[in-house]
């Protein structure tokens, strides 16, 4: 950081040069040359330095002088392959460039090796068999300055030879207008630097800020049947989280149009180091949507077909603006090519199930697009994640979560790593694994597999954290979940296998798609469900303009292929169901996008008696 003491001696205390020019007679013994890092300054922002060369010494500005002051802005030139000729900045005397010819390179050449007031760059790089501009030479000028300035103040016994204090005077005189733009520069950094200082928000921790703001409508035209709780608890806003049973068949009842919603989701991203290349990251959420689509879904389908995916509240009561803890995590390298990541509160999607065509910061995707609809019971997890770069084609990924999702109310049950009756690994849990291939730049081929135990509520599974159960709430069959409680189940196991790709055919076109099927394991009861899912898409990246993304996918969430019976909600009449999305993130600025998206929904909660539901949607998006 900079303050008065940073700034060039040779600019404030140069007069002394001409007093001891007076004075002095003695010389000093030459002294050693110091190798120079860039500043924490250069470090920091990221500024590119760089190396000055005298015949063939290389030289550096001095840790007084031009270590802390990227020569880029002292300079106003950009740093250049070492093989490419350098561009000149012409010199406000209009005067030429300084040569190794030059009594005044030779002269600065001799102070250097006398004085090792300039010294080289770590990287060892010099520029010998060039020209310097008299900004160049100006620079390795101040630093001799800086160092016979510091002889001179430290009154040492012995002193500067009165021959090369005259050669300074007569160089100070020469580069004069030279100097005096370098000394407004550094002031000018300087003053730049202090209020970089005043207004940091901390040393070791970065704020990251994520604004949207939906504005959001459904309609069918006429009713649509879905299966939920016959109570309060079938308003939308509470999610309903449970099904019931009537005469040992799913409820069935009738939803209408609902009304155009306008939402926002907010997210406060804290990414703290205290080496450099780990992250402690803490995420802050807070929302109050409750999207349209969710007024025609069945129990368990709250939140998944026709939302898009930041048309949602964060905490666990919806639509009311809750402050919650997101994301709560650590993550370090261990060596070159492992990445750990550990914590109370892990993102499950962080690490796992990628797809560049439909990443949710870049195109409108909705929950059942984002990421496979069977893919892991957990959205957010405690445990741990370690992924490892096998070479430049394969990166395996293998993690552990116990459930700990934000926005599911403990009192339903969930929540199950923090709650001593279940623990970190007797309540909901999942172990994930992923091995992706890419054998070009182009080319990514996920394969996934997991293994998810799921917690029973009410006799229960599914909703929420029912993967690979995606829709529903599963119970031991007829005779059971009547009135919502006693559903026979007291938890569930489950197998699913995955494959994830994206596959850029030209640079303005690419196809991508997922395939799972899995088994899930009813017990007590011994029974099992089978179920599988697919998605294919086509992205059209830069559509109309740099950085927009174009999309449009098509798949089936879920099918049941076995165990129809054993679902409370969401196997609707046979059906089943399928969706037609189609969206446009078009970036306005660097901070601003529009994303409009637009989706279709055949045979709805798996009713083919149902009419379709078209869902439009418009995101204004700001990151910061």
């Amino acid at each position: 950081m900079f303050s008065k003491s940073h700034l060039p001696k040779s600019l404030i205390l140069s007069p002394l040069i001409g007093a001891t020019l007076l004075i002095s007679q003695a010389a000093v013994a030459k002294e050693p040359s110091v190798n120079l890092e860039p500043s924490a300054l250069d470090q920091t922002i990221g500024l590119p330095s760089a190396s000055l060369k005298i015949s063939d010494s290389t030289i550096a500005p001095s840790s007084l002088s031009l270590d802390a002051i990227d020569r880029a802005a002292v300079l106003g030139q950009a740093e250049v392959p070492p093989d490419e000729a350098m561009s000149q900045v012409t010199s406000v005397s209009q005067l030429g460039d300084v040569r190794p010819t030059d009594w005044a390179f030779q002269a600065l050449q001799s102070l250097v090796e006398r004085y090792g007031c300039i010294a080289g760059y770590p990287d060892k790089t010099y520029r010998g068999n060039r020209a310097m501009t008299r900004y160049e030479f100006a620079a390795g000028l101040n630093a001799c300055l800086d160092r016979v300035n510091e002889l001179i103040a430290a009154a040492t016994a012995d002193l500067v030879k009165k021959e090369d204090l005259a050669t300074l005077q007569k160089l100070q005189e020469e580069f004069a207008a030279e100097l005096a733009t370098l000394r407004g520069r550094v002031d000018a950094l300087e003053t730049r630097t202090a209020l970089l200082e005043r207004q940091q928000f901390s040393t070791t921790t970065k704020l990251q800020g994520n604004v949207w703001v939906n504005i959001t409508g459904a309609t069918a035209g006429r009713g649509v049947l879905y299966e939920g709780p016959l109570s309060g608890a079938n308003d939308p806003g509470n999610g309903r989280f449970f099904a019931t049973r009537t005469g040992g068949l799913p409820t069935t009842l009738t939803a209408e149009d609902p009304n155009i919603t306008v939402g926002f989701l907010t997210w406060l991203t804290l990414v703290t180091s205290f080496s450099g290349q780990d992250q402690l990251v803490t995420q802050l959420a807070a929302g109050n949507s409750i999207s349209p689509y969710n007024q025609y879904a069945s129990a368990g389908f709250f939140n998944a077909t026709g939302t898009p995916f930041f048309d949602q509240s964060a905490g666990t009561v919806n639509g009311r603006p809750d402050v919650i803890i997101h994301d709560l995590f650590y993550s370090f390298p261990v060596g070159e090519n492992v990445k750990v990541t550990v914590g109370p509160r892990i993102n499950w999607y962080r690490h796992f199930d990628f797809n560049r065509f439909n990443f949710v910061f870049n195109s409108g995707a909705s929950f059942d697009t984002a990421n496979s609809t069977q893919s892991n019971a957990i959205d957010r997890g405690s445990g741990a994640v370690i992924e490892l770069n096998l070479n430049k084609q394969f990166r395996f990924a293998i993690g552990y979560l116990g459930e700990n999702t934000e926005f599911l109310p403990a009192q339903f049950g969930f929540n199950t790593s923090s709650n001593p009756q279940f623990g970190l690994f007797g309540g909901t849990n999942t172990t994930s694994a992923e091995l992706t291939f890419s054998p070009n730049d182009k080319i990514n081929l996920r394969l996934q597999y997991n293994h998810s135990r799921i917690q029973a509520y009410g006799g229960q599974v599914g909703g929420a954290i029912g993967e690979p159960i995606p829709y529903g709430y599963l119970d031991a069959g007829a005779g059971f979940s009547e009135g919502g409680v006693g559903g026979g189940l007291r938890y569930a196991t489950a197998d699913m296998f995955g494959v994830n790709f994206d596959w850029m055919l030209t640079p303005s076109i690419g196809v991508f798609g997922r395939y799972s099927f899995a088994t899930t394991k009813l017990n007590p009861i011994d029974e099992k469900v089978r179920t599988q899912s697919f998605q294919v898409g086509v992205g059209f990246p830069d559509l109309g303009k740099k950085g927009a993304l174009g999309t449009i996918t098509f798949l089936m969430p879920m099918d049941i292929t076995s165990g129809r019976r054993f679902f409370a909600s969401g196997a609707g009449d046979g059906g089943t169901q399928y969706e037609l999305e189609a969206s446009y993130f078009y970036p306005v600025t660097q901070n601003i996008a529009f994303v409009p998206t637009f989706y279709a929904i055949f045979n709805a909660n798996n009713f083919d008696s149902n009419p379709s539901i078209y869902v439009g949607s418009f995101r204004t998006q700001f990151s910061f």
